[in-house]
């Protein structure tokens, strides 16, 4: 490493702080990423708009305070190279596995380490060849069969959530993008012509020219992000003090427009969670959209809504992951230090979702292998896989009754966090799909106490159990757990398996809570035990 002057008041330019930066993490840097600490108040700008300096005290406590972690923190059998660090975000989420959004995956490094043919210090065997079949019985966003496909490997997956099993299917399926681009353009069109017989588009934008003036005003960027992490403020009251203040321009400007916010019935989800003029946007979109023929056409269309309707939910910025409460007013968000609105119109975030799904869909065509992969709805722990797969794919049933999986690669739901069906709640009322939470296995609705924590148990062994019909012999098992109550020996003894290795891996980048919080998490490796 280059040898700094120590010179903590130094002055950098952007070129000299990624110098710095990649020097002292190993990870490359773009101009974007350290403008991005500027612009949210982590670091402050001592130079002029157009030639920013960074202070180098500053961009070295940023990153130790990152990157440094506490003697009991890094706590002994912790394999370092599975934290992935040096993989960008857009790295973590390549291709189609950013088609939607999903609380509770893995990222597509850690499938790919121990399904591909290397081996280092840690993986010291190759487990899988090319032409193997791997199962994943929690197949959720379908991230394993997405990396086997790019490996050269088969795979099958299992979900009880039929949202899961499409999602999963579309990553993975050879599509007819040129037709998929026209229709499209057809519900686009669609889109517009009823936003231009509605006001909700014209009161949007002029709202939207309001609030950047207001926040200009009042919220000046980065300074007021500055104000906030040195105290000189108090946020909360002032971005109280704010909100009320800009909610007079925006009765006005519901007047002006004649703008109805909330729906007249408050039943279902897409009742509460969506202003009245996006409902209506939805509404049309998902007609046309079953009114299509083509079936494969139609999914990723459903992808595409679907995540389009996520992001146009009457919630905070804040709350996109986890829903609190319904917000139809602007109001102060802690997450961009500014006053935000909820959103009133579809338009930008379905074209913008039209247009990334396409392309991660042809960044896949470019790397996908002519091997098998396939997501069915079911239950783990009593599905007939063979049975399943034949009605959809006979081909790939008769490759799996003749040539037997090779193995599991999989993350069971962990207990009592995430409710799996409940994430994509708007998703299964504008498709009308089966929910089936009462199958879920340990589902944050049970809670966490000792009945459960003997169910959980209980299930995943009869999901191994299950499974292992389908598997070889010489069969290989990778759980990824966070097992802090210490089931999976129990697990495993009720499966007729053995713990064989236990692999621990940091995980750095969290969605969910705080993302600078260290968190450790087990890759169990199980085979069958020996008599």
């Amino acid at each position: 490493m280059k040898q700094w002057v120590e010179l903590d008041d130094r002055l950098l330019n952007i070129e000299e702080a990624i110098q710095w930066v990649e020097e002292y993490t190993g990870k490359k840097v773009k101009p974007s990423n350290i403008m991005y600490l500027v612009q949210y108040g982590r670091l402050k700008n001592y130079g002029s708009r157009g030639k920013p300096l960074i202070r180098l005290k500053e961009l070295k406590s940023y990153y130790e305070s990152k990157y440094l972690r506490k003697p009991e923190d890094l706590r002994d059998g912790i394999n370092w190279h599975l934290a992935f660090a040096e993989y960008s975000e857009a790295e973590r989420t390549k291709h189609v596995h950013r088609l939607h959004p999903y609380k509770g995956k893995f990222i597509p490094q850690l499938v790919e380490y121990f399904l591909d043919d290397h081996t280092d210090d840690f993986k010291k065997e190759v487990y899988f060849q090319k032409g193997d079949i791997v199962l994943d019985p929690f197949c959720g966003s379908g991230t394993t069969l997405v990396q086997a496909n790019e490996l050269g490997l088969h795979a099958v997956g299992v979900d009880i959530s039929e949202f899961n099993a499409l999602l999963s299917n579309v990553k993975v399926r050879k599509h007819n993008l040129v037709l998929i681009a026209q229709k499209i353009k057809d519900l686009t069109a669609k889109l517009k012509r009823l936003q231009k017989n509605e006001p909700t588009s014209a009161f949007d934008e002029e709202l939207q020219e309001k609030l950047k003036a207001f926040n200009e005003k009042h919220f000046p960027s980065p300074d007021f992000k500055r104000w906030v992490i040195e105290g000189k403020i108090n946020e909360d009251e002032y971005g109280r003090e704010k909100e009320q203040e800009f909610m007079e321009i925006f009765n006005q400007l519901l007047l002006k427009y004649g703008i109805q916010i909330k729906q007249a019935k408050a039943q279902s989800f897409l009742d509460i969670w969506y202003v009245l003029s996006v409902r209506k946007e939805l509404d049309l979109l998902a007609e046309e959209i079953k009114g299509i023929k083509e079936q494969d056409v139609k999914e990723v269309l459903y992808i595409i809504l679907s995540r389009t309707a996520r992001s146009c939910r009457a919630t905070t910025h804040s709350d996109l992951a986890t829903l609190k409460e319904p917000v139809y007013t602007p109001y102060y968000c802690k997450k961009h230090k500014k006053i935000c609105k909820p959103v009133f119109t579809t338009l930008k975030w379905w074209e913008y979702y039209s247009e990334d799904t396409l392309k991660r869909l042809r960044e896949f065509d470019k790397l996908r292998t002519e091997t098998f992969q396939l997501c069915v709805v079911g239950d783990s722990r009593t599905i007939d896989l063979y049975q399943e797969v034949k009605k959809i794919n006979p081909e790939f049933a008769k490759l799996i009754k003749d040539k037997k999986i090779k193995g599991i690669f999989t993350s069971p739901p962990y207990l009592g966090l995430i409710d799996y069906h409940e994430q994509h709640a708007y998703a299964y009322e504008i498709f009308g799909f089966k929910r089936r939470d009462h199958l879920e296995i340990g589902s944050m609705s049970m809670g966490v106490g000792e009945k459960q924590k003997e169910l959980y148990v209980q299930d995943i062994a009869q999901v191994l159990l299950n499974c292992k019909k389908y598997l070889q012999e010489d069969y290989h098992v990778f759980i990824v757990a966070n097992d802090k109550y210490n089931l999976y020996p129990k697990i495993a003894e009720l499966s007729g398996m053995e713990i064989v290795e236990e692999f621990k891996r940091p995980v750095l980048c969290r969605v969910e809570k705080n993302r600078e919080d260290l968190y450790v998490e087990s890759i169990f490796h199980l085979k069958e035990k020996q008599r």
